[in-house]
């Protein structure tokens, strides 16, 4: 098994190396797969320090407002952490997720323009459920852009700004189990439905219909994921 890891880039000098820093790696540790069972979760800072091409003052100020935010954990003498939240707290933050997500839909169905509800289409209609098994890899990067396309669409801020903190983990955690139990393929079903209850301007229907989406990765993680 391959182990995931982190893909980091060079930060070029601007004028917050802090602030680009933070950005950064707060991306690189949004992208992994860190509730894969090869994912490393320690993270070396000399190392750090040499990938992004910064010297450790900024780094370290950027692994503090990430602890503050509670995506890694300083341990004195031990090293730094990637923050794996446990099964009760994912199975909570995909709960409120479900309810963040599904008021986006319905909002959506209000203010969204029908070319940015047609986009959508983008990430479902290259997909067919029949061969899906061939192209997992992409269709669970399409996945996670459909939801995160559907909460911007609900032009809500503060959706937007919750969401994010949820972010990281329901993303990690869609990603490992997208693979698991037919999953995609159900899924491409779920999203066209979502699609055509957003593009025919139905609130009630979009809401309930992405809620219940969202429930059933939270009764699969429920039965059939190990995490603490």
């Amino acid at each position: 098994m391959v182990k995931a890891q982190l893909e980091i880039q060079p930060i070029e000098e601007v004028q917050s190396l802090k602030s680009r820093t933070y950005e950064a790696l707060k991306a690189a540790i949004g992208t992994m797969k860190i509730y894969d069972a090869g994912a490393e979760l320690r993270l070396d800072e000399r190392a750090l320090s040499l990938q992004f091409g910064v010297s450790r003052t900024p780094l370290r100020e950027a692994l503090a407002q990430l602890e503050q935010e509670g995506l890694v954990r300083i341990a004195p003498r031990r090293g730094i952490f990637i923050v794996r939240k446990t099964k009760a707290e994912i199975l909570e933050m995909i709960t409120v997720w479900a309810a963040l997500e599904s008021m986006a839909a319905r909002l959506a169905t209000e203010v969204a323009s029908d070319e940015d509800i047609a986009g959508l289409h983008n990430l479902v209609d290259t997909f067919d459920s029949a061969d899906i098994e061939e192209h997992l890899g992409e269709y669970s990067d399409a996945n996670i852009r459909f939801h995160a396309a559907i909460v911007a669409l609900s032009g809500c801020k503060l959706i937007t700004e919750i969401t994010t903190g949820l972010f990281t983990h329901v993303r990690a955690i869609r990603q490992r189990t997208i693979f698991e139990r037919d999953r995609a393929r159900r899924s491409i079903v779920d999203h066209k439905e979502i699609i055509e209850a957003l593009e025919t301007r139905n609130g009630e229907r979009a809401e309930r219909l992405v809620r219940e989406h969202t429930l059933k990765l939270r009764q699969h993680v429920e039965q059939f994921v190990q995490l603490d």
